[in-house]
């Protein structure tokens, strides 16, 4: 097995220069630093986490909690991170929950020497943290030190106002109040309808408790005093489930009804494409992975970013 001795030998450089390159340290030569790399490649070398942690007081780990359900947005989330602050030879750890004392105490175990600092995301209940090594991400507390929030009203303006382009013009919103900011969706749907000088028909608005389906089924029966040709719906999860179930009742989609989903796309087989609004997950993430290793207060902050409206071709407007 190959040594951090070995490593300096074949680079050329001093165990110390060996040690600052593989812990992301900076002050390093770029001619030392890929020497370094290129030797602990061809050596296999892979550094000794634990006594790394030892010398520099640091894990190496970053927590990350995930209070969401939506699996596909998730899976985007950790290979956006995974891939960046391997980077910097940094790891994730792990953890699920689903509610805010699921969250505390995920958070209390990492808190305890297990990670450098934690990532909390997609929360749809107030955690009330404000903690300087805690971020929240796309949560709906954000009045914490460091967040990164979606711009939920844009999403919803921009969908509104691409379907009403495509001459849908009688749009339902349906997005429960457990998807969470519903306050700031029904305010970009009502922002686009006024700037089309569309009225607005709470008959097309289903924001609470109910289902999806449900609401699908509600609009289905009063079809002949409710006019409608498209849904926005909060994520491709529910996008699928409402397609489905237009689908057993005969309509067509986009023929009949347009669907939008706020957050993510579908491809799946027998289910057509659907315009979206997706967030750059790696966008997201080279932001995340530079405050963690820059550890600059104001780099992060409280920052918003604004999704991509996608067309079913695959591009960007």
């Amino acid at each position: 097995m190959s040594t951090i001795n070995d490593v300096s030998r074949l680079a050329g450089v001093s165990k110390a220069t060996v040690s600052r390159v593989l812990s992301g340290s900076r002050g390093v030569k770029e001619a030392s630093r890929l020497a370094v790399l290129k030797a602990a490649e061809e050596l296999s070398y892979r550094p000794n986490v634990i006594a790394q942690s030892l010398l520099s007081q640091s894990t190496g780990c970053i927590g990350v909690i995930c209070a969401q359900e939506n699996i596909n947005q998730t899976t985007g989330y950790l290979y956006a991170l995974e891939k960046q602050l391997s980077q910097h030879q940094k790891h994730l750890l792990l953890r699920f929950a689903s509610s805010r004392a699921g969250v505390i105490n995920a958070l209390d175990e990492l808190s305890c020497g297990l990670c450098d600092d934690v990532l909390i995301i997609g929360a749809r209940f107030p955690l009330n943290i404000a903690d300087d090594n805690v971020i929240l991400i796309d949560c709906v507390d954000a009045d914490t030190p460091n967040s990164i929030q979606f711009d939920h009203a844009f999403a919803a303006e921009t969908a509104c106002n691409y379907l009403i382009s495509q001459g849908r013009r009688q749009i339902a919103l349906l997005h429960p109040e457990s998807s969470g900011y519903a306050d700031q969706v029904l305010l970009g749907y009502k922002l686009a309808l006024e700037n089309n000088f569309l009225p607005f028909n709470r008959n097309l608005v289903f924001m609470d408790s109910t289902t999806s389906s449900v609401a699908v089924q509600v609009l289905l029966n009063n079809a002949t005093t409710v006019n409608f040709n498209a849904l926005l719906v909060a994520d491709e999860q529910e996008a699928q489930r409402v397609i489905t179930q237009l689908q057993a009742f005969n309509k067509a989609v986009p023929g009949d009804i347009m669907i939008f989903s706020l957050a993510g796309s579908l491809d799946l087989p027998g289910i057509p494409s659907i315009p979206s609004i997706e967030y750059s997950m790696d966008a997201m993430a080279a932001r995340i992975v530079s405050w963690l290793t820059e550890k600059t207060q104001d780099m992060l902050g409280a920052c918003v970013l604004r999704g991509d409206l996608i067309i079913p071709d695959g591009r960007k407007r």
